[in-house]
């Protein structure tokens, strides 16, 4: 009976033991540069991508667009123009429909040779700023050299189908404006107050002392539960052999 209560009494610890949290492994603060590279394309715990991640989308949607403008009005004059220039024999029914031809011939011109330049000046935008916010996402610095390389990347990329003398003469190229255009971006930064890649580091460096902050707090919680639970068990145990030295008198009786 005496053993049967020991068994009871381990088992009731083990179940303490079980149910008590266990704290999670200790929190580290992200310092390989794959690593880093890997966050601009992991969601937060709000299902949202990071803000430089999210730069990179709007400029290239701004790219396309300003590509499609710069491309577009030009098209429009211009095949508005040859058609009125084709069609001088052509007969309409009134003014009204001469008219609105040229304005679709101009509308057709606006599509093809907008969209000409819309997807080109948008893959330009999104694989430069790819590539820079790459390289100072893994090497954890924001430099001058890394809007040299992404202008390179790019403009031996768009060169590479005239061969090996157009991949190296776009990449000087892409190099030489990739210099000043990453030194506006950065004078830009500088005149907000903050860069971008400072404030995701100050971000990253809140979120690391808050999760630390919590990891700690769940530590002490723990250590109080198998505290508390641990004092229990040794005042069940000396109860339980009080009442074994009763049943032991009452088996065996002084004689």
């Amino acid at each position: 009976m005496a053993e049967a209560g020991l068994r009871a009494l381990a088992g009731g610890k083990a179940a303490a033991s079980s149910s008590a949290p266990s704290p999670a492994s200790e929190p580290r603060a992200e310092d390989s540069g794959w690593g880093r590279l890997r966050e601009l394309f992991r969601r937060d715990e709000y299902n949202r991508y990071p803000e430089e991640t999210l730069n990179i989308i709007k400029a290239t949607i701004s790219g396309g667009i300003v590509g499609l403008i710069y491309g577009g009005i030009p098209g429009f004059i211009y095949a508005k123009k040859r058609y009125i220039e084709q069609s001088e024999g052509e007969v309409y029914h009134n003014r009204l429909d001469a008219v609105q031809s040229a304005h679709r011939a101009g509308t057709r011109g606006f599509i093809r040779y907008g969209w000409r330049w819309s997807w080109r000046v948008a893959a330009f935008v999104a694989i430069f700023n790819t590539v820079s916010t790459g390289l100072t996402a893994y090497r954890d610095k924001i430099s001058l050299s890394h809007f040299a390389i992404a202008g390179a990347c790019t403009g031996g990329l768009f060169r590479l189908n005239l061969g090996l003398r157009g991949l190296l003469g776009g990449s000087i190229l892409g190099a030489l404006l990739g210099v000043p255009a990453g030194g506006l971006l950065m004078a830009a930064q500088n005149l907000a107050g903050e860069s971008l890649h400072e404030k995701r580091k100050r971000k990253q460096r809140e979120l690391y002392e808050q999760k630390l902050a919590e990891w700690e707090t769940s530590l002490k919680i723990t250590e109080n539960i198998s505290g508390d639970t641990n004092i229990a068990f040794q005042e069940g145990s000396g109860e339980l052999n009080a009442g074994k030295m009763q049943e032991l008198q009452i088996f065996h009786p002084k004689s």
